[in-house]
């Protein structure tokens, strides 16, 4: 059987000096739609130096624009 894990929710979170991304996610049936198992919860630590420089953008948008 195959799935499509379907991305639903994720928030990058400062940890001790790092960054942990989590994310929830839904499996789904790739044939049918029929949802396999739902609300599934993840989470890592960023080591990659592109997607660190990411989530700053993320946060330096915010702080400009949703914060002033």
């Amino acid at each position: 059987m195959a799935t499509i894990k379907q991305l639903s929710s994720f928030m990058a979170l400062a940890v001790n000096g790092g960054d942990r991304v989590s994310f929830t996610y839904d499996e789904i049936d790739a044939d049918t739609g029929d949802l396999i198992d739902g609300n599934k919860k993840e989470s890592f630590f960023v080591v990659d130096e592109e997607l660190r420089g990411e989530i700053n953008a993320i946060r330096d948008y915010i702080r400009e624009h949703k914060l002033q």
